[in-house]
């Protein structure tokens, strides 16, 4: 059952809430939390759909917030809040309140949310797409005892793993860090069934995929060794190597689905590691309200403490960028120079060997081997 308001007000949407269930004769509310799902127009039917599909296993009330950006200036001054009230069949198991807002009350949502939480439960707040660098200072955020972002949908992933953890708040989680839990799960079920000390991890994954940088975040920050994080094609996370004095344990997925455990003195093992639906992950998240520490540690661990280098013909990070940048540049003109000059002294003699770009490439690894001595040096500490 639907039911459209155009310009109400919070009230008439309780009103209507009720009248709802009484028409589809279900006037017990049954539901144990309040999901409020902030998004804009474009990516309102997708997170809206995945909420449905995880209200199967968390009936919840829900409250999509849209905020419609008026592009006349006689409109921003013009507040106006529209609303449809979904029941029954057409809200899955729970209750769904679509909240259209315009003008001045886009700066005021939570004035609009409040009165329409569900008494005594606790409330979720996910952003899919341009969340707050801040989320618990945000208005609509300091209403939830949990906040859910994701950085794979940012710009710049990176930049916002760092704001996350300058400003983790307890009760901040990133779905992010939510589609790596297997990969978690089956890392600690390899170290369990051998007694040896790891040595040095690599991580091989997407180039600016948060879920492989807050993988090798985690990896260093327990097991508190070095670790590599290298680049492929994707997709998303695939391969986790340890070097070990038992010999190597590689978790590889190549194609996205099926990937493979190899142990030491083990045969090969094929483990299910399908990249799962944003359903199945909202759901996850909604199983456990209190903080996560273990994602907190993992955060602040810093994701510049890691050693990334590029693999399989991949260039990566903001330094393959500028210097990508630095070769396309041309040179700056000097003016010729004239025998006994000060631009001459430096200069190679006629004849002499140049270095040539496959020799400077060769002295690479030892570059590489210089820049992880402080990551050794942090994971000693």
């Amino acid at each position: 059952m639907k039911i459209d308001l155009t310009d109400t007000t919070a009230s008439k949407i309780n009103k209507a809430l009720v009248q709802g269930r009484r028409a589809i004769g279900t006037p017990a509310v049954g539901m144990v939390l309040t999901l409020v799902i902030v998004t804009d127009e474009e990516n309102a039917y997708d997170a809206l759909k995945a909420a449905n599909d995880a209200s199967r296993e968390h009936p919840s009330r829900t409250l999509v917030v849209i905020k419609r950006v008026s592009r006349s200036p006689r409109d921003r001054t013009q507040s106006r809040l529209d609303a449809e009230v979904r029941v029954g069949a057409d809200a899955g198991t729970g209750e769904t309140v679509v909240l259209r807002l315009y003008g001045e009350v886009v700066d005021h949502a939570q004035s609009v949310v409040l009165p329409l939480l569900l008494p005594d439960a606790p409330v979720v707040v996910w952003w899919p797409v341009n969340a707050p660098l801040d989320p618990a200072n945000d208005p609509l955020g300091a209403l939830a005892q949990r906040r859910v972002t994701d950085t794979y949908a940012s710009e710049q992933p990176v930049r916002d793993l760092s704001a996350r953890a300058d400003t983790y708040t307890p009760g901040d989680t990133d779905l992010s860090w939510t589609r790596i839990t297997p990969w978690r799960s089956m890392l600690a079920a390899a170290l369990d069934q051998v007694v040896c000390e790891v040595k040095a991890v690599e991580v091989e994954g997407e180039e600016f995929n948060p879920s492989c940088e807050l993988l090798a975040m985690w990896l260093a920050d327990r097991l508190d060794v070095p670790v590599k994080r290298s680049l492929s094609s994707g997709p998303g996370l695939t391969a986790v190597r340890m070097d070990t004095d038992c010999g190597p344990i590689a978790l590889d997925r190549a194609d996205g689905s099926l990937a493979t455990l190899s142990i030491q003195g083990q045969p090969d093992r094929a483990v299910a590691l399908k990249r799962r639906e944003t359903a199945e992950l909202i759901a996850e998240e909604l199983r456990r309200l209190d903080p996560d520490d273990t994602y907190a540690s993992a955060l602040r661990f810093g994701v510049e403490r890691l050693n990334t280098v590029p693999a399989s013909g991949v260039r990566g990070g903001e330094a393959a960028v500028a210097e990508t940048q630095a070769e396309e540049s041309p040179a700056p003109e000097e003016p010729p120079a004239t025998e006994g000059s000060p631009a001459t002294k430096g200069s190679p003699a006629k004849g002499a060997a140049v270095e040539t770009p496959v020799e400077a490439a060769a002295k690479a690894p030892a570059k590489a081997a210089t820049a992880q001595e402080p990551v050794k040096k942090a994971a000693a500490k």
